[in-house]
């Protein structure tokens, strides 16, 4: 299968229009409802002590806050980890220099053939793209991964890619695109179909290229989650493997993983545990059946810095790619991910795509969002998600402020009949003779209000009115 499909970034600034397409697919949105419904089931059956799971979120946040207040001396000591170890480590600022890094290690070894474990920064960076482009085959071996890129598609979650997708449209896809396959809706048929072609791909690939969930700086240590085989797969086999991570994705020790791989499995896909867990200290040593004889670390920025300096927006870095944000969210259930437009959908979309591409792209996805507060108390390390959210709405509509860092695209949004409008409702607020005035205009123009309320305040339940005295309450609460 060739990696050379159009996965072209779609501009946020057309999230309206994706958004309004979506909400019109019943389909959809009844395809992700289910879905998210049965992990957010899935969830809380995995937390059944929500007081234990307040000490287990807390002591996630502190891990993640510690590593960060010190991320740029854990990143130097990572690398003289991994360096003693035999890694090679690259550093990108940007998503060019990451694929020019890639393509370089690729073309050194006559590489005709990536396969691919799940990495979210390879989507970033468009990876595919850039190999395809120096004519690489970029296969993607997680399964889901492997069903949206056969169909042209983004993955439409961070965590079940192709979760979008009926067995029946996944049928028809493989009977159509995998040679030799027939059409068949049982879902154990259809894994084996592309099972089948990934395990030959695995033994003809020059280099394997996986992301990372952890990256220890103590040991030099890279940790990789999964549940298929296929991250193992493509770390073993092939004699060339190439780790990509985003910089942030450091630890201090060894003893900080569990507690966060602990949540992030469970608030993931509520599973206590994952099928592999993988840790990576170096390429294959002499005497060893297996591993790649060469292995490479490629940490990326891309607008990392930019979160990391601002104290505030540091929070955005303390995620662990779960997607629990997005299963509670009630904005992306109903319209799924790909009308964001962005590698990063849902809430977590929301507050690290700016940085990533700056406001003037992304500024009306901050605004996709009812700021219910779900997806702020479900994140396993406590990011305030919805705090962050009205930051980034407010910085897309106002220049950078003095003593604070601008962020790119700053005041993308800005709006000049905004800026009268506030200004007139300041100077109105600050004059109390004006707003005497407008008051007294306001009730003699009562008449021009409807007469009957239509949309949302029609179809919400009234609210009962409360009892009037004690004794009507006492009288309430003995008919209950």
């Amino acid at each position: 299968m060739s990696a050379t499909h159009e996965l072209k970034f779609v501009p946020a600034s057309e999230f309206r229009e994706r958004s309004a397409t979506a909400v019109g697919d019943a389909h959809l949105r009844q395809s992700f409802r289910a879905a998210m419904d049965f992990l957010i089931a899935r969830r809380a059956a995995q937390f059944p002590d929500l007081a234990g799971l307040e000490q287990q979120r807390r002591l996630a946040e502190q891990i993640r806050q510690y590593t960060l207040a010190r991320l740029p001396d854990l990143l130097e000591q990572l690398e003289r980890k991994l360096t003693a170890n035999g890694v090679q480590v690259h550093w990108a600022e940007t998503p060019e220099e990451a694929n020019a890094i890639i393509v370089d290690i690729a073309r050194r070894h006559s590489t005709r053939l990536v396969v691919k474990g799940k990495s979210m920064v390879s989507e970033e960076v468009e990876l595919n793209h850039a190999l395809a482009a120096a004519g690489i085959e970029a296969l993607e071996s997680d399964m889901g991964e492997y069903i949206v890129q056969l169909d042209g598609e983004k993955p439409s979650h961070i965590i079940m890619p192709a979760i979008h997708k009926t067995k029946q449209q996944i049928a028809r896809l493989f009977a159509a695109k995998v040679p030799g396959a027939r059409y068949t809706e049982s879902v154990d048929e259809l894994i084996g179909i592309g099972r089948a072609v990934l395990r030959e791909k695995f033994r003809a690939a020059e280099v394997g290229l996986s992301g990372v969930n952890f990256a220890v700086a103590e040991t030099g240590t890279l940790c990789l989650v999964e549940n298929e085989g296929n991250g193992r797969m493509c770390t073993t086999v092939p004699d060339v493997h190439i780790a990509i991570t985003g910089i942030e994705k450091v630890v201090e020790k060894l003893s900080h993983v569990p507690p966060l791989f602990g949540l992030l499995t469970r608030s993931a896909t509520g599973q206590a545990i994952t099928t592999y867990f993988n840790m990576i200290s170096g390429p294959r040593k002499a005497g060893e059946k297996d591993g790649p004889r060469e292995l490479h670390l490629v940490l990326v920025d891309n607008g990392r810095t930019q979160a990391y300096r601002d104290e505030q927006m540091r929070a955005t870095l303390q995620c662990i790619r779960c997607g629990a944000c997005m299963n509670h969210c009630p904005v992306y259930t109903r319209i799924g991910g790909h009308a964001y437009g962005t590698t990063y959908p849902g809430p977590i979309g929301g507050i690290i795509s700016p940085h990533l591409l700056g406001l003037a792209g992304t500024h009306a996805l901050p605004t996709a969002s009812t700021l219910c507060g779900a997806c702020g108390e479900v994140c396993p390390v406590r990011i305030p998600i919805p705090d962050l959210l009205v930051r980034l709405r407010n910085e897309a509509q106002h220049d950078a402020r003095p003593g604070r860092p601008p962020l790119l695209g700053q005041g993308a949004a800005r709006s000049r009949l905004a800026d009268a409008i506030w200004q007139g409702w300041a100077a109105l607020h600050a004059r109390p003779t004006l707003y005497r005035a407008y008051a007294w205009l306001a009730t003699r123009l009562r008449a021009l209000t409807p007469s009957r309320q239509s949309g949302w305040t029609l179809s919400r339940t009234p609210l009962k009115p409360a009892p009037r005295s004690l004794h009507e309450l006492l009288a309430a609460r003995k008919k209950r």
